[in-house]
């Protein structure tokens, strides 16, 4: 059996990066796109251009070193209201770049100098909801394609963060505030359906929160508030706030011991 003293740290970064809309999730990327990290964004949100207006404010010159794939299922009007326009594919072709990403090949392989970014979870909790519904169109009960939808992200979760995905990763996710039995208040990200937002943080080593403080100033957040459990097992050297600029580059170092 192994012993502390025999066993090493992992060389990759699995990190949960909250946040309301408009903290800064993505664009705060930039700032390991400027540490030389290769970066590959699969945007679920189209959110894409605040990382480049960010790239292109610190690093012009590396604008062309960041891979942006988009998925997003399309919609039209109906007299029912908003549909989907076709068969849903969002989710299909997301996961299809996680096992194979182009000429990159398996991402699982990419290494400690990559950086694969799901951005953001909450929008792709809506395209395997979409998925689900659509291999059974015919369900009476809800509850089965809430569950296939939680099941299929869960999964895709579980393979981000295995021990074999030797590749840094980043899910953003909104914040969803949850009432518990108690009374209590919690806050945790925002998955498809309620029960399994509070098993997500689980999965993750590190887990960090956006935030815009009084006067409009950024921040990324790494200590635990009342409301949202936040850590990282390097807790005693992190700063508990990290300015949004240079954040996540500085979080990336001091998780690995200072050395990428």
């Amino acid at each position: 059996m192994p012993t502390l003293d025999s066993l090493t740290s992992s060389p990759v970064v699995k990190l949960l990066l909250i946040g309301d809309s408009g903290t800064g999730k993505t664009g705060s990327v930039a700032s390991l796109v400027a540490a030389d990290y290769k970066v590959r964004l699969l945007d679920m949100d189209n959110g894409w251009d605040s990382l480049a207006s960010a790239v292109r404010r610190g690093c012009p010159e590396k604008l062309n070193t960041v891979e942006v794939e988009s998925f997003r299922d399309k919609y039209k009007s109906s007299p029912a209201g908003p549909v989907l326009d076709g068969m849903p594919m969002a989710f299909v072709k997301a996961i299809g770049l996680l096992d194979k990403w182009g000429d990159y090949g398996p991402p699982k392989d990419w290494g400690p100098e990559c950086v694969l970014v799901l951005d953001s979870l909450t929008f792709f909790s809506d395209s395997a909801f979409n998925w689900a519904k659509s291999m059974n169109p015919t369900a009476k009960d809800q509850r089965q394609i809430y569950g296939a939808a939680q099941d299929a992200v869960e999964h895709v979760l579980a393979l981000l963060t295995g021990a074999s995905f030797n590749t840094n990763v980043i899910v953003t996710a909104h914040i969803r505030y949850i009432d518990l039995p108690d009374g209590t208040k919690r806050g945790y990200p925002t998955a498809v359906g309620q029960a399994l937002s509070p098993t997500i943080p689980r999965y993750f080593n590190s887990v960090a929160q956006c935030q815009t403080q009084p006067g409009g100033k950024r921040t990324i957040q790494t200590l635990s508030t009342a409301l949202i459990d936040l850590k990282n097992p390097a807790s005693f050297q992190m700063q508990s706030s990290l300015p949004i600029e240079t954040g996540l580059a500085e979080f990336f170092k001091v998780v690995k011991g200072g050395a990428k």
